[in-house]
């Protein structure tokens, strides 16, 4: 029998979310977070068992990891929660997935791969939305292209988030203008903005410092990547104080799209965009399916992109399909 996954943060708006759906799909789960109250109540009404444990005492963390296969982190901020994690599940020999947003944390997992690799785990960071699709579309445009030297990636986000999301994606402007130049991160001297069309016509996106910069170099081998973001969401996702994220309707309206412009060495240039659900219910579903491979012992040992682990993920998850240009 395979072990459980724990989804720690499982009481948060998209814990719950990730938790119901991972139930549905009958994986082995433990919910686990700080509040003795709010795990208790998820675990009665989910029927799973519950963990309570703080993130301030690491051997506690160790002991909160056992008889697991993987731990889900989906408590934001990740800048608060991924490293206590991470190295509680390279002690531990548990697998490390989160669903984070924040760059510094994809730095952090880059940066403890060959820690992770001597544990015979995996530590892969974004498995929800943006990652998993763009990263499945990076390869998959990559691919078209004699010898791909260059990418930019193009982000057309709708609707709005809930608290967490806007707190764990607080620190993005505080990164710049962030780019990969030759394999190197560099942050450029002013904003820079491109014009690309997903198909509602020519629309201005502006460069955003997200984990494609680390995860699509791991997956494809290209050196200079860009990423670029579009939202109509604005800096407030709702206007009613008590609302903590979408409704399930609004969840169910639009969708998200992301376009890869991959350049070879000889100019030829390649386009592909990719539409799936959107955000919320695309991580609903494709964190509880890379959670459902990692504990049926289907991982790569070490720090891990979606793509490089398992190909072009994101056309099995939810309706999500790639479009070539």
């Amino acid at each position: 029998m395979d072990k459980p996954v724990l989804i720690y943060g499982a009481t948060g708006y998209t814990g719950r979310l990730i938790a119901t759906h991972a139930r549905e799909r009958g994986l082995s789960i433990i919910v686990a977070g700080r509040s003795p109250e709010r795990v208790g109540e998820l675990s009665e009404e989910l029927g799973v068992p519950g963990r309570v444990f703080g993130l301030e005492d690491p051997a506690r963390v160790v002991e909160g990891l056992d008889g697991v296969a993987g731990v889900l982190n989906v408590a934001g901020p990740f800048r608060d929660t991924a490293e206590v994690l991470i190295r509680a599940g390279i002690q531990a020999g548990v697998h490390y997935l989160d669903t984070t947003a924040e760059f510094s944390t994809y730095e952090l997992a880059e940066s403890v791969g060959a820690d992770a690799e001597r544990a015979g785990i995996m530590v892969m960071s974004g498995v929800g939305w943006d990652v998993v699709p763009t990263d499945s579309l990076a390869v998959h445009t990559a691919a078209r292209v004699a010898n791909p030297e260059r990418i930019a990636i193009a982000l057309r986000i709708t609707g709005g988030f809930s608290r967490g999301s806007l707190a764990s994606a607080a620190g993005i402007g505080d990164l710049g203008s962030l780019v990969r130049d030759a394999g190197q991160l560099v942050k450029l001297p002013a904003p820079e903005t491109r014009v690309f069309d997903l198909g509602h016509g020519e629309e201005e996106y502006t460069l955003a410092p997200m984990g494609d910069l680390i995860t699509a170099q791991r997956s494809t081998g290209i050196a200079n990547i860009r990423v670029y973001m579009r939202t109509d969401a604005g800096a407030l996702p709702f206007a009613d104080d008590d609302k903590v994220g979408p409704t399930d309707e609004e969840r169910a309206q639009g969708r998200y799209e992301a376009l890869a412009e991959v350049t070879g060495q000889d100019g030829q240039v390649a386009r592909s965009v990719i539409s799936t659900p959107t955000g919320y219910t695309f991580t609903q579903h494709s964190s509880v399916e890379v959670a459902r491979r990692v504990a049926a012992g289907d991982y790569i040992a070490g720090f891990q992109s979606p793509a490089s682990a398992y190909g072009a993920l994101a056309t099995s998850v939810a309706d999500t399909h790639i479009a070539d240009l």
